[in-house]
């Protein structure tokens, strides 16, 4: 267990292996335990960094009275940075997705690659999503604040599944198990880190500028708004690759293990050190 002082926190982080780094982040109201088995397998060949976001996990909240998804994707750099570590590959899965496509065009000297897993870009495609991700989101702060956020999502994912259908939520009881392991997230930093996701709307992230390979991954079983920002990435990133994870829904990383892991192993392999 180590943390390192990033700006006005001290950051939770695991480092294992050896060779060229990549920095894994999580999704919301997860930690950094949520990529133990890519962190795991990887580390063969790769230094492999996982950490816990900014009111998350043993890295925990602050002062802040708001946070932004610039803040969070600041907060990576500041780690990088501490680490010192080399234009690492950032993958980052939902919530970290976004951090990762800010931080991508915000620091573009500071990776070599780029990983967005069930994640979105900033703008809406449709009034339906516009009120999943902003309306919804805002919504339940109030309703968390009440009951908690475990019992809050339990209802979501099952909403979901009537709405799009099984398997949209994927291996559930997987998330569940990962929060009775790690700390509690406190309702104050739920209510920040949500806002944050639901203002990311507002964030400007030129996509055509991204100039490192970039891997697009999503579950083949994930709503469709989250496949249509993996066709938009597609459509605007220059050097992309997109590709569906079979038998997974928004946590593809857990919901197909071995999938993601060697579709990330064949990326830093193919199209990241070969460049």
């Amino acid at each position: 267990m180590a943390s390192v002082r990033t700006g006005d926190i001290d950051t939770y982080y695991e480092r294992n292996g050896e060779g060229p780094a990549i920095v894994f982040v999580h999704g919301a109201i997860l930690d950094s335990a949520a990529w133990l088995e890519q962190a795991d397998a990887l580390s063969d060949e790769y230094t492999t960094v996982t950490y816990d976001v900014r009111g998350h996990g043993r890295t925990g909240g602050s002062d802040r009275n708001v946070y932004s998804v610039e803040l969070l994707a600041d907060d990576l750099h500041a780690l990088v940075e501490a680490l010192d570590l080399d234009r690492p590959v950032i993958c980052g899965l939902s919530l970290g997705g976004c951090i990762a496509q800010v931080y991508a065009t915000k620091y573009p000297e500071s990776l070599s690659g780029l990983v967005l897993a069930d994640t979105f870009t900033p703008p809406y495609f449709s009034r339906r999503e516009r009120f999943q991700r902003s309306t919804s989101m805002r919504g339940i702060i109030p309703i968390v604040r009440l009951v908690g956020y475990e019992r809050v999502e339990e209802l979501m994912v099952w909403v979901n599944e009537r709405v799009h259908g099984e398997g949209v939520s994927g291996e559930y009881g997987r998330v569940e198990a990962l929060r009775e392991e790690g700390p509690p997230m406190a309702t104050a930093e739920f209510a920040k880190v949500i806002r944050a996701l639901a203002s990311f709307h507002e964030t400007n992230v030129e996509h055509a500028a991204i100039a490192v390979p970039t891997l697009v991954l999503y579950g083949e079983n994930e709503p469709p708004f989250i496949k249509q920002h993996a066709i938009a990435l597609a459509e605007t990133v220059p050097d992309v690759t997109v590709q569906a994870v079979p038998d997974a829904g928004h946590a593809s990383n857990l919901d197909n293990p071995p999938f993601f892991t060697n579709s990330v192993r064949a990326f830093l392999k193919n199209q990241v050190l070969a460049a």
